[in-house]
Parts: C-alpha cells; structure tokens; sequence
C-alpha cells in the first residue's frame, strides 16, 4: 500500500484547524472571564448596599436608643426619617439580591426596618459575609481563566511557528525537488540517453551561440564543425547483437570527449554519426589533427574490442571560411563527410567554400 506522507497543504490545514479550535476556545474562555468580572462587579455593588443599609441601621438604633430621653416632634421627625431611609435601604439591597446574574439565597423575610436590632445585625452580616466570599470566588476564577487564556495564546502562537516553519522547509523541499526533476527533465532532453553526449538539439543551441559569439568577437574567430560517421558499424550490431554496439559506441564516445579540448562539443546526432563543434580554431591544420585523433579514437576502440573493422568518415566545415551563415555549417559537413564515403571511407574532407572545389586528406 502507498503510504501517505504529509505535504505543505496538508499542514497547512492542520494548522488552520488549530488555529480554528485555539480561537473557539480562546472566545470561550475570553467570555467566562467577562462573566466571572461581571459577577464580581455586581457582588461589588451587593456589599456597597449592604453597607449602606448597615449604616442606616445603626443610625435607626441611634434614634431608638434616644426613645427615653425625649420624644416631641424633632425627635419623632428624625426617628421616621431614619427608619424610612434604612427601609429603602433594604428594599434597594432586596432588589439587587433578586437581580443577582448566579443564584444568590434571598434576603431573610425577617429582615426589616421594624426588626429587633440584634437580628438585623446578624442577618446583614451574613448577607455580607456570602456576598463578599462570591466576589473572592469571581475574583480567583478570573484570575485562573485569565492565566489560561495567556497559555493557551503562548501554546497556540508556538504550534502555528512550528507548524509554519515545518510547512516551509517541506515546501522548500519541494522546491528543490521538483528544480532537480526539472534539471534531470532538460538533461535528458538534451543529451543523448546511451552516451551522456548531448544531442543533435544541444548541438544546434551551441552552434548558434558559438557563430554569435565568433560574429560579436573584437578578434576573428571562427567555428568549425566535424561531422563523423563510422564504417562498418552496422556489421558489429549484426555480427555482435546491439549490446555491443551498444558498448563500442559509448567506448568511442569516451574517446571522442578526451581527444578534444573541453571548450569543444563532442555530440552524438544519429545512430552511429557524431559531431564535434570547435568553436574557435587558427587554421585548418589544427582541423586536420582533430580529425586524425578521432579516426585514431575508433581505430583503438576497434582493436581492443575485435569487433571490425570499423573506421570513420568525417567531413569538416567552418564558418565564416565555408558557408557565410551558421545554420548550413551542419549540412555542409555532412556532404563533405559523405564525398569521403564515395571515395573509400577512412578519412576526412574540406566542404567546399561557396562556389569552390572540396579539399581531401
């Protein structure tokens, strides 16, 4: 079975469902801690009333403390103002303990200002000491949500990093893969497979940009181009089966690349037909001793693997001396190779300059 291996857009995912999941609860826990605030907020409000109307107590036990000493009119006056001030007092505490957003026990039935001040006391007491213990509670809730909330945000940025840096290593990899798969891509489309020479189509290329570069040149240059091809080599495939044509031909293309200069282009452009691209030569002699060492390559190819005889043929054209325009260098060699083949094979030939006569050695 193919085993599943994780790519950049898979982790990329992974990642968005993270962050997906790290914002949902991230909300959640935001909205508790507002929560939590808003009831310790509101338990605030509680214990601020029930102050209050504690206060209003003890200045109602003031004036009924003074029940004994004097009882006209001022005192009568003050004494229903203090009891009206803490029953408003309580009603307003009674409002806020019904409205409370958590359940919250109710003010005691008893709890009025016409109460025993003993049990007023007690009662506002305890109303005090349960409001205060839920707005401690509150208090602790949002300080632990709150904490939380800054790990999960600590945890969640430090996943996200991670997962973006491993997304972009994977998708450098990529990258670099599928550069290297192009590069192998190219390279097989411009070189011949059983070889490694380049091909007829590379050959072209490096003809086209050597007669530019012999036209832009300050100094002369000129381009030669041998075209080669081997005699008798159709023997050796029918004598000794393709594998050892196939052997003598990579054997001579080894051959063929150490006799020439590395600035030169040695190609394979057919079955058994070779060229060799010079792209910048003096004269023809130094032709002339490229086209004997490659007779030479085939001749010792030949002896050490018993398979001939097999001998080449190579025709030899230069630009601008032959043709004036790059694009016939090709065909020029190749009829001057050929004129070889008529007269006896084994050898080289000169294509004749436009207009002239073929030159043989």
């Amino acid at each position: 079975m193919r085993r599943w291996r994780p790519g950049p857009a898979s982790v990329a995912v992974a990642a968005l469902l993270c962050l997906l999941f790290g914002v949902l609860y991230l909300a959640t826990q935001i909205r508790t801690v507002f929560s939590d605030q808003f009831k310790q907020e509101y338990a605030g409000l509680v214990l601020e009333a029930t102050e209050h109307a504690d206060s209003a107590r003890e200045q109602l036990a003031v004036w009924q403390r003074m029940s004994g000493v004097s009882r006209d009119a001022a005192y009568q006056q003050g004494y229903r103002a203090a009891r009206g001030e803490f029953a408003r007092r309580l009603a307003s505490l009674a409002a806020l303990v019904d409205a409370s957003p958590s359940p919250a026990p109710p003010l005691p039935s008893t709890l009025a200002a016409d109460a025993p001040p003993e049990t007023t006391v007690a009662q506002l007491g305890d109303v005090y000491a349960f409001w205060h213990a839920q707005r401690e509670a509150s208090s602790a809730d949002v300080r632990l949500r709150a904490t939380h909330v800054s790990r999960t945000l600590i945890v969640l940025a430090t996943l996200l990093f991670c997962m973006l840096i491993t997304a972009l290593g994977m998708y450098a990899k990529r990258n670099r893969q599928l550069a290297g798969q192009s590069h192998e891509f190219e390279h097989a489309s411009l070189h011949d497979p059983l070889t490694g020479l380049p091909n007829r189509r590379m050959l072209l290329t490096a003809l086209d940009d050597a007669a530019d570069g012999a036209r832009t040149a300050i100094a002369e240059r000129r381009v030669a181009l041998l075209y080669i091809d081997l005699d008798g080599f159709k023997q050796v495939n029918d004598s000794f089966g393709h594998r050892t044509g196939d052997a003598f031909l990579v054997d001579v293309s080894a051959r063929f690349r150490a006799s020439v200069r590395k600035s030169d282009l040695v190609a394979r452009i057919g079955g058994d037909e070779f060229a060799v691209l010079v792209r910048e030569f003096v004269n023809e002699t130094q032709l002339v001793e490229i086209a004997r060492r490659l007779i030479a390559c085939v001749v010792r190819a030949d002896e050490e693997m018993g398979v001939g005889p097999v001998r080449a043929s190579i025709g030899i054209a230069s630009f601008p001396d032959d043709v004036d325009d790059p694009r016939h260098l090709v065909a020029a060699a190749d009829a001057a190779m050929y004129r070889v083949k008529r007269d006896g094979k084994d050898g080289y030939a000169f294509a004749a300059p436009t207009g002239g006569v073929e030159r043989e050695g």
